[in-house]
């Protein structure tokens, strides 16, 4: 009988749903917009890591998601270079990943795109050194 009451006391638990994962939760500053990044590019396998993008961003833009490139030839043609990795218009609309936001400034929508564009391009973003 006491066998019994201990799994019938125990039943009710173990038939409880389990909790929700609650979501990652990002800073909002250049290592979470990475992180961020990293986390949807591997949703829709894009390949990159933390370096890579690092690495690039603080070569287009030191961290700046605002920043814009007013001088260039693109810029010139009235495309300028915009946000983290320096990605024109065209080229962000043509490898905006879908779920990231449609602002070119957004940091992770940004970065996203810029290594989208890289992978098809390069292979991946791992492997931009220079311009791109």
């Amino acid at each position: 009988e006491r066998a019994d009451r201990s799994a019938r006391a125990a039943a009710p638990a173990a038939q409880a749903a389990p909790a929700a994962a609650a979501p990652t939760a990002y800073t909002n500053d250049l290592d979470g917009w990475i992180k961020e990044s990293l986390a949807v590019m591997a949703q829709h396998g894009i390949p990159g890591t933390y370096e890579g993008i690092h690495r690039n961003i603080i070569r287009e833009s030191s961290g700046n998601p605002n920043a814009i490139n007013n001088w260039d030839s693109n810029a010139a043609k009235g495309t300028p270079s915009k946000g983290l990795l320096q990605v024109i218009d065209p080229t962000f609309r043509a490898y905006h990943v879908p779920g990231t936001s449609t602002d070119s400034y957004d940091p992770v929508a940004n970065i996203v795109a810029a290594c989208n564009y890289a992978a098809d391009r390069y292979g991946s973003i791992d492997n931009v050194f220079g311009a791109y």
